[in-house]
């Protein structure tokens, strides 16, 4: 039986859910699932009014969950007005779900800069000459910044735009959700304790 078929049980999952969540994410990459760190992120405007989009995750350690974006974004601003955030992992094919909720603070500087010079230069480009979330007459107007920019950075280095940087979601509770027969769904919660560590409770699906 393959560990995603069998049940979800307290006796069988991490004390720690950073460790769990590496094991599931793991095991969806190791299952050949296209972009395994996709995930949903929910915001919220300063009165409450919710918004969703899909992401890619960039790190996840015992700090917090990454990603990247322009702060001048839909995201970006309703995340600076409104701290707090929920993310959602779906990998149909283990019929596995994570769900994720906490503040929200911006990555440093330093991070952010390192982040970006990572990545591809088409990619440094795009993101340099998109004015993300804001209205455009057509597409046209995209690819004629980037064809400008091309010519105008042909020989340099791409500068770091300080528009665009990373956040990080600081969990406060973790949801593992794995799929079982007639949707009897098995649901491990993982809460802080104040002394440390985490508690883990049982949700009826």
């Amino acid at each position: 039986m393959a560990d995603h078929d069998q049940p979800l049980n307290e006796s069988a999952v991490d004390p720690d859910p950073v460790v769990q969540f590496h094991r599931w994410f793991d095991a969806a990459a190791d299952a050949g699932i296209r972009m395994p760190e996709a995930m949903a992120v929910a915001s919220a405007t300063a009165d409450g009014a919710p918004s969703v989009r899909m992401v890619l995750m960039k790190g996840c350690d015992e700090r917090g969950i990454v990603f990247f974006t322009n702060y001048g974004s839909r995201k970006g601003a309703e995340l600076d007005a409104n701290q707090r955030a929920a993310l959602l992992f779906h990998w149909d094919a283990l019929g596995r779900q994570v769900r994720i909720e906490g503040p929200v603070t911006r990555t440093s500087d330093e991070e952010s800069a390192d982040y970006a010079r990572s990545r591809p230069r088409a990619s440094r480009l795009s993101a340099l000459a998109s004015p993300q979330s804001r209205p455009i007459a057509d597409r046209a107007e995209l690819e004629r910044r980037v064809a400008a920019l091309e010519r105008e950075l042909a020989d340099v280095e791409p500068p770091v735009d300080p528009e665009w940087g990373g956040f990080r979601v600081i969990p406060r509770r973790w949801e593992f959700w794995q799929n079982r027969d007639d949707r009897l769904h098995d649901r491990l919660v993982y809460l802080p304790l104040d002394a440390g560590g985490w508690r883990i409770q049982r949700l009826a699906p």
